[in-house]
């Protein structure tokens, strides 16, 4: 009980700031329709109860198992196995993710289905299955971190360059929608049960990160070829209208239920089903341990339904009317201040970052405070939707003007901070973008986008995502910077103590 106890005041700390700015919002500059604003402070309440039974059955269910199939498949020694159970699991939990296929739908929708949501969804689990079978393999053979992202960031240069600013958008919020509420925790908890097997490497706290973003390439890589074979020169649509304004309240939420289950149900089946194999023919564990995974499972989906619920039925509709609202208003300054705090807010309510920043906490024996992370992620997360609302309102700022020395930035940055750190980064840059992201904060940004007369709603509307996944890279090898001067100029014994992996291995 005090453990979620802990849990639900840590999320009532993520949630409520959100909720104050909207209704800030709406007794100020941007008044929201009765039922709309109903359904969002429903929606509010929904989160808080389900982020905090998902990250309690996490703890109980998704890291012992995740922990467990990477320690057996370390222990099989056996490359064809490690291949294969890792190209099947990457892609069924990337096809059962619910945020990508959150985000799959609204491109479908805005597109007017020009880029189908099935096919969107099928290439970006096949890249990211292929990415993490290699971060796998990467694990095992020891290749440091920063050579890896070099090679992958050089290669979506090389295939952006052939590629229209529509794909470039999608291809990079897919990257963020793919590593959800769902992926990340397992991954981390894969990558944890790989590394500490190599009770001989001078990387194992680092490889315990990178996973997520070696994977989430794989997303980027996939939108990206598909494109080149689309042959779409440019992707056309419009926003389409709310309609939760004329719905009643348990209309909005109801109609919603069984689907956002089925979601839920699939996202966690492909983890399961791979438990019970494992169970069958490695784990072998006690019926008592068993029955503490089953609980924690059952509490993961139970808390992943009210979530996404609340997120679905209150914030997507309000964040799409709150964007258009404030776009609409004589003066740019309301709609850049309140995409700055949406930025500093939504992404503490991440449940993906607040799993890595404990895992942080956990691996580095707390030399990395979770809240400095937090700290970092949260002015990183504010800054993208800030440069993203920037992006629209002034026509000649492009995406690529953002991406290429953001990306170029945080490849160089990788080879002056400590490996630790390059791992992390790139992990933080995924979790950040979660269904809160992908949700709240998209719908958001396309409803600037719906109402400004020189932005598109597809090439514009889209790509916000892309710069959250960015920002987050730099913030946290900029911390890797400053802990690594830290090290540098404490003693021996300090560094020691602090377990530091240094890029240099001095």
């Amino acid at each position: 009980m005090n453990e979620l106890s802990a849990k639900f005041k840590e999320v009532i700390a993520s949630v409520l700031p959100i909720t104050f700015i909207v209704l800030i919002l709406h007794f100020t500059i941007s008044p929201l329709e009765p039922n709309m604003l109903y359904a969002f402070l429903i929606g509010s309440a929904l989160v808080i109860i389900g982020l905090t039974i998902f990250l309690f059955g996490i703890d109980q269910g998704l890291e012992p198992i995740g922990q467990g199939i990477g320690n057996a498949m370390t222990h099989s020694n056996s490359y064809a196995v490690l291949i294969t159970i890792s190209l099947i699991l990457g892609f069924f939990i990337s096809y059962a993710e619910p945020d990508l296929h959150i985000l799959a739908k609204q491109v479908s929708s805005v597109t007017s289905g020009q880029f189908n949501n099935i096919l969107m969804v099928v290439v970006v689990s096949l890249g990211l299955g292929v990415m993490m079978t290699l971060g796998m393999i990467r694990i095992i053979k020891g290749v440091r971190l920063k050579y890896v992202f070099t090679g992958a960031y050089a290669l979506i240069f090389i295939l952006s360059l052939f590629s229209t600013s529509d794909f470039l958008a999608i291809a990079f919020d897919a990257s963020g929608a793919t590593t959800g509420a769902i992926t990340v925790p397992f991954m981390l908890s894969l990558a944890a049960g790989v590394s500490s097997m190599k009770k001989d490497s001078k990387m194992g706290e680092a490889d315990n990160f990178g996973l997520v973003g070696i994977s989430s390439t794989g997303a980027i890589l996939g939108v990206l070829i598909t494109g080149l074979f689309l042959n779409v020169e440019k992707l056309v649509g419009t926003l389409p209208e709310t309609d939760i304004s004329t719905k009643s309240l348990l209309e909005t939420y109801t109609s919603r239920m069984f689907t956002i289950a089925w979601e839920a149900f699939m996202s966690l089946l492909p983890i399961i089903i791979v438990y019970i194999v494992f169970q069958i023919f490695s784990f072998k564990h006690k019926k008592s341990k068993v029955i503490d995974i089953v609980r924690g499972i059952v509490l993961t989906f139970s808390g992943l339904v009210i979530f996404l619920l609340g997120v679905n039925g209150g914030f997507m509709e309000v964040g799409a009317q709150v964007g258009m609202k404030l776009a609409s208003l004589e003066s740019h300054i309301p709609v850049l201040i309140v995409a700055l705090l949406l930025g500093l807010t939504t992404v503490l309510a991440e449940p993906a970052v607040i799993v890595l920043s404990h895992q942080v906490e956990v691996v580095t024996g707390g030399s990395v405070n979770r809240i400095l992370v937090l700290i970092f992620l949260s002015i990183a997360v504010g800054t993208s939707i800030f440069m993203s609302a920037l992006r629209i309102l002034i026509p000649g700022v492009k995406l690529w003007m953002y991406l290429l020395p953001g990306f170029g930035l945080s490849a160089i940055l990788a080879f002056f901070v400590p490996d630790l750190f390059v791992g992390m980064a790139y992990d933080a840059g995924g979790v950040a973008s979660g269904p809160m992201t992908a949700t709240f904060s998209l719908a958001f940004v396309q409803g600037i986008a719906a109402r400004v007369p020189t932005a598109d709603v597809v090439s514009d509307g889209f790509g916000m995502i892309a710069i959250v996944a960015m920002m987050p890279i730099i913030a946290i090898e900029l911390l890797g910077a400053i802990y690594h001067v830290k090290m540098r100029r404490a003693s021996p014994a300090a560094i020691s103590k602090k377990q530091l992996v240094g890029g240099n291995h001095e």
